[in-house]
Formats: C-alpha cells, structure tokens, sequence
C-alpha cells in the first residue's frame, strides 16, 4: 500500500504525528487464526502502512459520518477563520435521514467548535453549517472534498454531504485508511475526535449544551486512542475508524458496515484479543 505508506511518513516526519513510524519491528506479523469479525468490511494497518488484517477492503460502501473528517480537513484546508462565528438556519436541517439537533435555528458557534462538535458528537447541522459557509456554498464544498479526496489517492470514493447523511457519500476500506491517515497530521481533529466531554454555548441568553463522544472505548482505560470517528446511518450500518495504541505499537483500524450498536465496538476489542494472543 505505497499510497498509505507516503502518507504516513509525511504525517510522521512533517507534522511531528503521534502516529510516528516505529523502529522496531512489529509486533503485529505472522498471527495465526481470525479474530472472526462481525464488521462486513474490516482493514488494520502498523504504522509502517503493512496489513495486519484485511477483509473486503475494496468493496464500495455507505460511509455515513466518518464523511466529517472529511469535512473537517476541507475546512481546515481552507484558512478559513477558524474563531468566526457560524449560526444554523432552517437551511442546515436534515431532510434526508430526518435526523433532530440540540442546536436549533439560530445557535451560534465559532468553525472551531463546529468542527468539534461534528467530529466528536456527529452533529449533524455543525456539519452542514460547515459546508454551507464554505465560499462556493455547498456546491463548492462538496467539489472540495472530492477534489481532496483526489490528492490522497481515494480512487473509490465519492462525497455528496458534509454530514454524512447521503447514502452517496461512499469509500472502501482501502480508500478510508488514506482519510485516516491524512486525518490524523490535523492537531484539531485529534483533539476533536478523543475530546470525551465539551460544553457549549450557542444561545445568548440560555445555559449551555453539554456533548459527549460517540466513542465509548475512548472512556475504557484499556483503549489508549489518537484519533476515532463513529458513523451510522441505515444503508451503512454501524462505522468505526480509529488509530490506537495496542502494546506499544500504534496501529490503525477501519471497520465498516456492523449491524447491531455495540458491534463496532465489540470487533475493536475482538481484534485486539486477536492480535495480542499471537499463538
């Protein structure tokens, strides 16, 4: 995977990432067996860019909302300033998966605090705001984000939204270790995507909102995790993409298309059992 692997080094080497390459070698090699996922899609990366595990990585699926790092990279990208204050308006509602919002018509926040809140609580109209303030609009953001995912070799991949909420927006596993990987070189999404718990305050003369992570294994003490995002909408099941420490060694993981709540989360840790048995 040489695309995967330059993007690491640039990450590693450029940006000073956590995700840095390691000089050892990996723990991680000739395991035996199968940690039997239930994910229909499921691809696990070293540091270095070298499979650990892979199944069905090419297959084109739903993404849902880990579109948002997306979203957020574009934004960044952009030099937009990120302390300008962005209100929703009726225009930010969710017509498509009918989704409800704690932040109404007329919630004011700064970029930075809607890309926070997009990347760690899924919200789903701090998202659209994002796109729908991009110079261009929302027509101009979208052609943004397919135009990056173009740079980092996403060669199986399409975005329709900023949210996630389009059954367009879609990748492959493959496609999506590259959006991590280049996720990871942004300070603000790391931050964003392993912040547990953020207040707010979008109303003037209301008391704040209080958001929690969609990630629940970012509050299991077992998990040591740099980067996460969570996605579901029906057509794509339940998503998870993370980078994660596992014995000294920090790896990447893509799972895609789980049925059932939890199932993310129970592949995580199945994987992990997998890999640290290594018998």
């Amino acid at each position: 995977m040489p695309i995967v692997k330059s993007m690491v080094l640039i990450c590693a080497v450029l940006l000073g990432s956590t995700f840095a390459l390691s000089t050892q070698a990996s723990h991680f090699t000739g395991l035996k067996g199968s940690p039997q996922l239930r994910s229909a899609s499921a691809l696990v990366i070293n540091a270095e860019g070298n499979v650990i595990y892979g199944k069905d990585i090419d297959t084109v699926r739903s993404i849902a909302s880990i579109t948002k790092l997306m979203t957020a990279m574009v934004i960044i990208d952009s030099g937009l300033d990120l302390d300008e204050k962005i209100t929703v308006t009726k225009a930010d509602r969710d017509l498509v998966q009918l989704t409800g919002s704690r932040l109404e018509y007329g919630a004011s926040l700064s970029r930075r605090q809607m890309i926070l809140l997009a990347i760690m609580s899924s919200e789903n109209r701090a998202a659209t705001a994002l796109g729908r303030n991009f110079p261009g609009g929302m027509t101009g953001f979208v052609k943004q984000m397919n135009q990056k995912a173009t740079q980092l070799g996403m060669t199986n991949s399409h975005f329709a939204d900023p949210a996630g909420l389009n059954v367009d927006n879609t990748s492959t596993a493959r496609d999506l270790m590259k959006m991590v990987t280049a996720a990871e070189g942004y300070a603000l999404i790391r931050q964003a995507s392993t912040t547990t718990r953020i207040e707010v305050h979008p109303y003037a003369k209301r008391g704040p909102l209080v958001y929690g992570n969609t990630n629940r294994l970012l509050k299991n003490k077992t998990w040591d995790i740099a980067l996460s995002k969570t996605g579901y909408i029906n057509e794509a099941g339940r998503c998870l993409v993370m980078q994660a420490n596992i014995e000294g060694e920090w790896v990447s993981i893509v799972l895609l298309n789980s049925f059932g709540k939890l199932t993310p989360f129970g592949d995580s840790n199945r994987l992990r059992k997998w890999m640290l048995a290594k018998s």
